[in-house]
Order: structure tokens, then C-alpha cells, then sequence
């Protein structure tokens, strides 16, 4: 669960973070690392997450192809590589430069196995870490705390740590030999943000925190970084809310309901489909992005309500965000895997700064967006329900509409099979 603190304007902006230039974070007492790559490939080796992963084939046409095997999204060993291989690799998408705007702001979130801990430091600095205290590994912040820090104090012996992860304080240690207090600062995390998204890295080691900020938007977006923000993906619109749903499914349910290129909006999204002009959806594949578009059928509307625009994008950002640009709003969807049939959706909504103050377009919408959800929902949690079911193996896509799903699972295949 993602815990946030404050909710102002962000700004623009890409950058990236840098670690203090001192000897806080000594390779002596080095973190406990993310498996390697060698516990990864015994991982496939001696389980049947190894056959698993090879009963997709991602050469096969999607014409020709088969879904990958229900076990993909059951089976608790293929979960387990998916988090070293796909989560602990690479940029992911955590929270809103708006949660972190001033000094002492912060936010904290769980991927898989590790704990984080976003701040602002007081030279306006960016920092993450590993939520864990140094002495005996409790959580440093706790789920549901939420106040502004001028400092973390662990609540278990009060060891205490500066916003630059620095040890300030160790209790009672009098009579302790061999330690030096620069080994035992807070294990920093590779951070950096695109627009309003935060972002970590989870794969590199601490002397590789530096990272530069054309690699990043390379490394997240390909090719898309200047298509999104010339479409409205940017920082000038204001912060609403939050919302989240822990769903009974695989995260991959949700992404390939997101990804079925509106195959299931009229039929299951009655009220979303009569703003929109189903005929004109189309798709288009990047190197990790997939975008959809669809028209908006409201254009000629004359009363004061249009949630959706003349045009709609929905851009999926692999392994597990999706930007959804259309009218005056913006929401983006987090999928956080919570096993291998739960998965927890958080909801960022956005809006352009002429409306930010128009509660009443705000409610409904909201209401509208929440209805959709629910329908969603529903979905997912019946398809989880049948790919647990004796009578599901594989199923089959509709060529022409469902390319992106097919992308989605080609790309997971290949963090699957390469190191």
C-alpha cells in the first residue's frame, strides 16, 4: 500500500537524484542485494517456473499465437521470478512528485519483497530508501503513519536517521566495538522522476546511483517520452486524489483487461462506451509503451458535463502503469502484485487548473470513474476465477484489437528468458 503525505501542484520536470558525497553508505556493510542474476536462473532451473515461461511463444504471430497458460497467473514459483525479473529490474513507476513536494514531505510503498522510503530532504533533494531500520530491520515508517519528517525515528529502539538517510542517533550502545557510524545510514535506492511520476530502480548497485536523465526517459518510455508529454502528460495539471483497490486476481488480469484494445467496453462498460467512439479505437506498439486512442462521442455536447473529451489516450507503460489522458483529466493505475491472486490498483487523479475548484464536476466524474472501476473489478475477479479452473488452459487473441495484450506478454517473456 502506498502511504502519501501532502497533495500540492508538482512542476515539470526530469531529473534525477544523486546519493550524498560522503562515506554514509560504506560497501562494508553492503545491503543484502536483489537476486542475482545466477539465483534468478536457479530459480527457473529448479522449478517449473522454467517450463512455465516457455509454454508462451512470443515469435508465433498473434494471428496464430495462444494466450500464455493459466498457470502464469497461478502458479506461486512463476510469481516469485516475475518479481526478481520484472519488478527488481529496470525503472518503476511508485508515486507523484506532488506526495514529495516540499522538504519533509514523504511516501512509503511496498514492491514485492522490498520496502520503500521516498522523501524530500532539506536541500530540496530527492531520496529513497530501503524502509528499514539499520539495528534490528523493523519497518521505519509504518503503513498508515502519515506526518511531515525532519528526521525517521524507528519505533522499535528509536534509532534515528537524518532525511539524507544518514545515522544520526544509535540508543544505548554503549560498550559496542567495531562500529563506525557512517556504515549504518539508511540503504539508499536509485530514484529519479519523469513529469509528475516518481520513479526507482531497483536493480543497481549503490555506487551506480547517479543516473542520467536522458537514460532514464530512454530506459522507461523508448521512444514515447516527447508523445506523451506533447499529449498532455505533463505537470501543469492539478493533483485531486487518490484511491485504491485491492483486487482478488493476478496483476496481469488487470494489465490485459487494460491492454484488450476496448474489446470489453461495450459490453461491460455501458456508460463509458456512449462517450466514446468505438469504431475509431486504435493502437499503437512501442518499444515497452503501448498506446490507445479512441475518439470521444460527446463533442457536440451542449450541457456543462464531459468527462471525456473529444479524444481519449490510454498509454500502458511496462510492466505495470497506465496514464489515461482524456478531456480535461488525468488518471494513471498502478498495479502492485500482492501474490499470485491479489494485486492492489492505485488510482492518481488530475485535472487541468481551470476546473480544480469545480467541486461539483469533480464529484461526478469521480462517481463516474469509481463505477468504472467497480465494473472492472468484476471482471478481473471472475477471469482469476477461470484461469484457476481445471476447464482453462490457454485461450486465443482477436488479432486486429488485442495486439498491445500480445505485446505485453512478449516483453514478459523476454525479462523471463534474458539476463
Amino acid at each position: 500500500m502506498m502511504m502519501i503525505l501532502k497533495a500540492k501542484n508538482p512542476h515539470f520536470l526530469l531529473q534525477s537524484t544523486k546519493p550524498p558525497n560522503d562515506k554514509t553508505h560504506s560497501n562494508k556493510h553492503k545491503r543484502k542485494s536483489i537476486p542475482s542474476v545466477t539465483v534468478c536462473q536457479c530459480l527457473l532451473r529448479n522449478s517449473d517456473a522454467g517450463k512455465l515461461v516457455h509454454e508462451f511463444d512470443p515469435k508465433v504471430p498473434v494471428e496464430k499465437a495462444v494466450t500464455p497458460p493459466s498457470s502464469w497467473y497461478t502458479d506461486p514459483s512463476f510469481f516469485q521470478v516475475e518479481l526478481e525479473r520484472v519488478f527488481y529490474r529496470g525503472w518503476q513507476a511508485v508515486g507523484c512528485i506532488e506526495h514529495i513536494k516540499d522538504p519533509g514531505d514523504f511516501f512509503t510503498g511496498r514492491l514485492g519483497d522490498v520496502e520503500f522510503l521516498v522523501c524530500r530532504d532539506e536541500k530540496g533533494n530527492i531520496r529513497a530508501f530501503h524502509n528499514v531500520c539499520r539495528h534490528h530491520a523493523s519497518l521505519l515508517v509504518s503503513s498508515g503513519t502519515a506526518h511531515k519528517a525532519s528526521c525517521f525515528v524507528c519505533p522499535y529502539h528509536a534509532w534515528t536517521y537524518g532525511l539524507d538517510g544518514k545515522l544520526l542517533k544509535a540508543t544505548r550502545i554503549t560498550g559496542i566495538q567495531n562500529f563506525n557510524v557512517k556504515d549504518f545510514g539508511l540503504i539508499p535506492i536509485k530514484v529519479a522522476t519523469w513529469g509528475p511520476f516518481v520513479l526507482l530502480n531497483l536493480d543497481k548497485e549503490i555506487s551506480q546511483l547517479e543516473a542520467d536523465i536522458n537514460t532514464v526517459a530512454s530506459e522507461w518510455l523508448g521512444s514515447c517520452s516527447e508523445i506523451l508529454s506533447t499529449n498532455g502528460v505533463d505537470s501543469s495539471l492539478s493533483y485531486v486524489c487518490r484511491r485504491e483497490y485491492t483486487i482478488e486476481c493476478n496483476w496481469k488480469v488487470f494489465c490485459d483487461n487494460y491492454l484488450d484494445g476496448g474489446y470489453h467496453v461495450p459490453y461491460a462498460h455501458k456508460g463509458l462506451a456512449s462517450g466514446l467512439q468505438l469504431q475509431s479505437y486504435f493502437t499503437k506498439i512501442y518499444e515497452k509503451v503501448s498506446i490507445q486512442s479512441c475518439e470521444g462521442g460527446l463533442m457536440d455536447r451542449k450541457d456543462d458535463y464531459d468527462r471525456l473529451g473529444s479524444k481519449a489516450l490510454y498509454a500502458f507503460i511496462y510492466p505495470n502503469f497506465m496514464i489515461n489522458r482524456y478531456g480535461p483529466w488525468m488518471d494513471t493505475n498502478l498495479v502492485l502484485p500482492l501474490g499470485p491472486r491479489k494485486c492492489q490498483v492505485v488510482f492518481d487523479y488530475f485535472l487541468e487548473a481551470s476546473l480544480k475548484d469545480d467541486k461539483a464536476f469533480i464529484e461526478k466524474s469521480l462517481e463516474d470513474s469509481e463505477q468504472v472501476q467497480i465494473e472492472d473489478i468484476v471482471l478481473c475477479e471472475g477471469v482469476q476465477r477461470g484461469l484457476e479452473s481445471p476447464a482453462y488452459s490457454t485461450g486465443r487473441y482477436a488479432p486486429t484489437i488485442e495486439k498491445a495484450m500480445h505485446h505485453f506478454h512478449s516483453l514478459l517473456h523476454y525479462n523471463l528468458t534474458n539476463d
